[in-house]
């Protein structure tokens, strides 16, 4: 001790290095370098800001799939501590927002960055080398590979070690019955004491009241259980209770699947744990678990899990992933704007982004919410967060929104930008041979179009402008919001003295678009609605409108077929209320009922509505673009939206059976509590399928409940139907506070013995937490 404070030591120095545990044994990186220096640690800097860039300790557990970090004088707390599984992506030099404002002083080659899954943070580090830093870039890589890598029944086994490893509190490698309580609260079940005392002394076989390494093994093996599996394995292996290929064909045929001999004895090739049984095409009860467990035991079409359809069709034939107001953190008041909520969209499969652009200092445009406090970010950086990632995880189109209040030298800034930053990635000339009486298709892999206003080909002059420019749709609607809820109107041609108050810079000609500007909007023209009837009289299919959700409602209610009809040929974009200070979303099911393309969402706000725009694009590879059902291309289409009435639906029914839940977390609110689990089924689609119905809770069981209820849902439009499964806490009144959720289109969802993933409400994973259901769907 120096003056009364410990030591300053090298992370090496305090403990020596950690011993590679069993997860790392079984991932085959026991003796991996990057590895053994992430077990020893390294002091890195953790950059949030200009004054604040602390060094804290970060070491890799023996685990293999957690880090914990520390100050340099404090004791690590749990809260310190995050999983491999929660990582997206490592990001090397400045590919952040953070470390591009703040790390600069630091050498591009010794940053990195951690991107969360969900809606948690980046964590922004420095390594005191080069060399440190690739390790930690390199090892974190190879862990979150094996990590995806990983079957469910790993990601279990993981899991319930992580589990006995934190009840084992005096780390002796064995466990007294009080440890064994604490796993039984920690796994979220309410195991009654006297059952609980019988199984660990069925386990201890020592007779010493604490069961030791294969004690613990036989514990855990008891607890993971699957007697719903075991039932169906021996429905279909007879008395021998093996099952020959023969019988595994035949529950392929009742799984609704391909049910030759050959695929069965691939299945038993790839799955079978026995390299006896392999031999004579036998598969034994862990290998059928295995199966089961498997990717080709999901809920999800594998098929659809690729891009599976017609991407050579008209824009306007596509369901299209679209952002509203992408660059916001949070609300649409005072919330942070920010480039990663760029990257964050585009990751989760976004196609189209809105870009608020106003006048900003040094001649250069910001983006950010108008009329609000919420934070200024420049629109070049945007620009290049969207060069840098607009790709990786879609090669499909991406379109550019402008909402410009931009005078003409600042939109000429914002066209040079464009140009220079996305080079040949920016669409800026129309495509040649291109049929100018259809839109371009999605085929357009790697490109990125604008849409916003365009000259009429007449204005040559780049200065030149209207006497009375009009509003767009969206500022105009915003008026008329304001005006049905008694607020002023910002409008400065009726209220000078407020417009100087609360209005932000915008020049004077911002209505009118520069010719720099105009002439990159080619297949996407933001026109000013006046009627359906006006629309569908052969205008040019690169005009587009904009309807706030209201309006939009209002065209299904008195003219749903016109709008189909009308989307069948141009592109829509539907936004949210203008009012909404909380940011929050609308039904986006209404819309695609209408065909409706562009259904701007509130990305960074988490609800049932962004559920469902996750389980809408979750089909077709999750690139973004979903054709849209036959019914809503035809521009002869008799489809109505809100009555479901047209010709070529087939009514369904469709049934699930909701067996068993495992591994449920327990809610945030209630850590102490273990949960009183239900499962709810609903179904989005045109108003006469709607529908939810849900089981009866189970009490005191979030790791292992049963229900062995059937829900049934008659569809008369199962084209557009989205299945949405919830687990909640019985105690729970929030519809937004629940266990979790996994919502898939119904085309999209696979017959048989099934396992749904589960996902939290920010759309990450709940690994290892699944349901297990039958499904059964039937034409009428």
């Amino acid at each position: 001790m120096i003056c009364g404070r410990r030591q300053k030591t090298r992370p090496e120095q305090d403990s020596g290095a950690r011993r590679p545990g069993r997860a790392l044994r079984k991932m085959g990186l026991t003796e991996d370098e990057d590895i053994k220096a992430m077990l020893k640690g390294s002091l890195l800097w953790k950059i949030k800001s200009r004054r604040w860039q602390k060094q804290r300790l970060y070491r890799l557990q023996e685990d293999g799939l957690t880090i914990w970090f520390e100050s340099r004088f404090k004791r690590p707390r749990s809260k310190q501590i995050f999983s491999i599984a929660h990582l997206e992506a490592v990001r090397e030099g400045y590919q952040s927002e953070g470390l591009r404002k703040y790390g600069r002083a630091f050498p591009e080659r010794q940053c990195l960055t951690l991107v969360f899954r969900g809606r948690r943070k980046n964590l922004d580090l420095v390594a005191p080398s080069e060399e440190e830093a690739q390790r930690w870039v390199r090892g974190l890589s190879k862990l979150m590979a094996k990590v995806e890598a990983m079957s469910q029944q790993e990601k279990l086994d993981h899991w319930i070690h992580a589990i006995l490893r934190r009840a084992d509190r005096d780390q002796d490698n064995t466990m007294s019955f009080a440890e064994v309580k604490d796993v039984l609260r920690m796994i979220n079940i309410g195991m009654n004491d006297i059952y609980a005392y019988q199984l660990f002394k069925e386990c201890d076989k020592s007779s010493n009241d604490r069961l030791e390494e294969q004690e613990v093994e036989e514990f855990c093996t008891r607890l993971m259980q699957r007697p719903e599996l075991e039932e169906i394995f021996h429905r279909y292996s007879g008395q021998d209770r093996v099952l020959c290929a023969q019988e595994l064909a035949h529950f392929l045929r009742d799984q609704g699947e391909e049910a030759s001999l050959a695929r069965a004895r691939r299945i038993v090739r790839t799955y079978e744990l026995s390299e006896r049984a392999k031999q004579h095409d036998l598969m034994m009860l862990d290998g059928f678990m295995m199966y089961l467990l498997s990717p080709h035991g999901d809920i999800l079409s594998q098929e659809h899990a690729q891009v599976c359809q017609d991407m050579t069709q008209p824009l306007c034939h596509y369901f299209v992933s679209t952002s509203h107001n992408t660059y916001l953190t949070h609300n649409q008041i005072g919330g942070a704007s920010s480039s990663e909520a760029y990257v964050r969209a585009l990751a989760e499969g976004c196609r189209c982004v809105e870009l608020d652009c106003w006048e900003g200092p040094n001649g250069e445009p910001v983006i950010y919410h108008g009329h609000t406090l919420t934070s200024k970010i420049l629109f070049r950086d945007v620009i290049e967060s969207i060069r840098d990632f607009a790709f990786k995880h879609s090669p499909y189109p991406v379109i550019l929104s402008l909402e410009n209040h931009c005078g003409l030298e600042q939109q000429a800034t914002m066209a040079r930008h464009m140009k220079a930053i996305l080079g040949d990635m920016l669409l800026s000339q129309p495509l040649e041979g291109q049929d100018p009486k259809e839109l371009p298709s999605p085929e357009l892999k790697g490109k990125v179009l604008v849409k916003g206003k365009r000259l009429p080909e007449r204005a040559c002059d780049a200065g030149e402008t209207s006497s009375l420019p009009e509003p767009s749709d969206e500022e105009e609607e915003e008026e008329e919001e304001e005006e049905e809820e008694g607020v002023p109107r910002r409008d400065g041609r009726r209220s000078p003295r407020l417009l100087q108050e609360v209005r932000p810079l915008q020049a004077k000609d911002a209505a009118q678009p520069s010719r720099e500007l105009s002439d990159l909007v080619l297949y996407c023209q933001a026109v000013r609605f006046c009627s359906l009837e006006q629309a569908l009289c052969g205008q040019q299919p690169c005009l587009m409108y904009s309807f706030s959700e209201r309006k939009a409602r209002k065209l299904i209610r008195e003219s749903g077929n016109g709008l189909v009809r009308y989307n069948a040929r141009q592109l829509s974009r539907i936004y949210p209320l203008g009012l909404k200070m909380n940011s929050a979303n609308y039904n986006p099911q209404e819309m695609w009922n209408a065909g409706c393309q562009l259904v701007a969402l509130n990305f960074q706000t988490p609800g049932w509505e962004m559920d469902l725009n996750r389980g809408r694009f979750l089909a077709n590879g999750r690139c973004g673009y979903v054709l849209k059902p036959s019914f809503l291309r035809s521009r002869q289409s008799t489809f109505h939206p809100e009555h479901g009435h047209g010709p070529g639906h087939r009514a369904t029914l469709l049934q699930v059976k909701v067996i068993t839940a495992q591994q449920l977390p327990k809610l945030s609110g209630k850590k102490s509590s273990i949960v009183d689990p239900l499962v709810r089924v609903e179904i989005h689609g045109v108003p006469g399928d709607c529908s939810k119905q849900q089981t009866d809770y189970k009490l005191n069981n979030g790791f292992n409940p049963r229900w062995e209820e059937t829900l049934s849902f008659q569809l008369r439009v199962p084209e557009l139907a989205l299945v949405r499964f919830v687990v909640e806490d019985y105690d729970t009144t929030s519809c937004n506070d629940f266990v979790g959720q996994f919502t898939l289109p119904f085309t999209s969802l696979r017959e048989g013995y099934r396992h749904i993933h589960l996902l939290s409400k920010d759309g990450a994973s709940l690994a290892p937490a699944t349901l297990f259901v039958h499904v059964r769907a039937k034409q009428l």
